[in-house]
């Protein structure tokens, strides 16, 4: 599995080709979430051949957003069947990558320990000092496509996602949920100032 190469390839194109609207969905969060399941992957004694399907994973689970946020997932599960044959992912690791792809979608229902790092390390920054920053980001694009109107409804669209998640490892839990509850308690009092 040429990883190295196809990740670069796949960045280049992100780079070129992800819409400049999109704050949130962008290179920057690819990384993130490869450099977050790659930490969650260590501290759950992930092997070196799932570690590289993991971070495969990892970099093509928005690529979908090329062609619009509707059933991005599936679409991202579409493009990386397209690419990874040739980069010497067999069948059989395409289809768990694509597992994988498919357990970020909200709401989220991974089926094995892989698909559970996976869908932790996209959300892991909803337990991480800069949440509101990266939010502030997300509020953005979210503005733009008209799903928020304002800081309220955005707070309030926060406030429901944050009490209806939960992470799934053992590592994330034990890392990132009590951070996480602090940012929705911070959320909550400024809803109390509306």
């Amino acid at each position: 599995m040429e990883y190295e190469k196809i990740k670069k390839y796949i960045l280049n194109l992100l780079k070129e080709k992800l819409p400049e609207h999109l704050s949130y969905h962008s290179v920057n969060h690819i990384k993130d979430v490869i450099e977050s399941v790659e930490k969650i992957a260590v501290s759950e004694n992930v092997n070196d051949e799932d570690l590289v399907l993991l971070k495969t994973a990892a970099l093509f689970h928005d690529t979908g957003f090329l062609y619009g946020s509707k059933n991005h997932e599936e679409k991202s599960c579409e493009i990386a069947q397209q690419y990874l044959p040739d980069y010497g992912y067999s069948q059989p690791r395409i289809d768990k990558i694509k597992g994988m792809i498919m357990a970020t979608k909200i709401p989220q229902t991974p089926n094995n320990n892989l698909e559970e790092i996976l869908a932790d390390a996209d959300l892991d920054y909803l337990g991480r000092d800069d949440f509101f920053v990266i939010g502030d980001k997300l509020f953005e694009e979210l503005s733009m496509f008209g799903i928020v109107n304002s800081e309220q409804d955005w707070n309030l669209l926060q406030e429901k996602f944050l009490e209806s998640h939960h992470y799934f490892t053992k590592t994330a839990i034990n890392n990132r949920k009590q951070k996480k509850q602090e940012n929705l308690d911070i959320i909550k009092s400024k809803l109390k100032n509306y």
